[in-house]
């Protein structure tokens, strides 16, 4: 059972992820958008979006630092366990706290306005629903693992995580650690394997082309040639 939990699963989710956003780019690329609702209503977009996509932000560069650097490596560099954890708590506590109150705003805004409800779809819902539970369960872990716990992720799921994508699986890992961290793996890889069908691939259209494009040259529809007005009787026009 642990290693269809913990090896099968997530590379069925993964496998998904990728094949799944190559076959959206190439067959649906007018679909490849956030459907904006912004013209709808922008009171309460204009306090969710920030602090969601800010927060989120955040809580991906944790991730990175907390599942994808090992322990040894920020001891090396002068980074105690307490301090990592001091951190791990203060930042990732505000970061979460802030993506979980920008996401119950975008939430509260889709089902209450009429026409953003009515542009919402079924697969917005289930994104939504376990966009929320990943989100919910990481706060919870990040709070209760390095306040009310004694377990260290960084030995465990960190672990597990890494030997995914370096092919050195240790599904006994995740199978030791406690209920909610295993409830938040196990959702976030259906999320992964949801992403390429849902408004969420537009992580992946960063408007980065608008840093080096050129400027928009605008031409005069006028007939007129030079900054003179041409002579009267003349016409420069064949």
């Amino acid at each position: 059972m642990s290693a269809i939990l913990w090896v099968v699963f997530p590379y069925v989710c993964l496998t998904i992820f990728v094949v799944g956003h190559y076959w959206r780019y190439r067959y649906d690329k007018f679909g490849w958008t956030t459907r904006s609702s912004q013209l709808y209503e922008d009171r309460l977009l204009r306090w969710g979006s920030p602090l969601f996509h800010f927060g989120i932000l955040a809580v991906f560069l944790g991730h990175v630092m907390g599942l994808g650097i090992p322990k040894s490596w920020t001891e090396a560099v002068g980074i105690s366990e307490g301090l990592y954890h001091f951190l791990a708590v203060s930042i990732g506590a505000i970061a979460g706290f802030g993506t979980v109150v920008g996401l119950a705003i975008l939430i509260y805004r889709r089902r209450t306005v009429g026409p953003v409800f009515s542009a919402t779809t079924r697969m917005d819902k289930v994104m939504y629903l376990f966009l929320a539970t990943v989100i919910v369960l990481g706060l919870v872990n990040t709070v209760a693992a390095n306040i009310f716990g004694h377990y260290d992720y960084r030995d465990g799921v960190s672990v597990w995580f890494r030997g995914i994508f370096r092919f050195d699986l240790h599904p006994d890992l995740m199978a030791a650690a406690p209920l909610s961290f295993q409830l938040h793996g196990l959702v976030a890889m259906a999320l992964f394997a949801l992403w390429p069908f849902t408004r969420l691939v537009h992580v992946f259209s960063a408007p980065i082309g608008y840093l080096t494009r050129p400027y928009i040259v605008y031409r005069s529809r006028d007939a007129q040639v030079g900054t003179h007005s041409p002579r009267r009787g003349w016409d420069d026009r064949p």
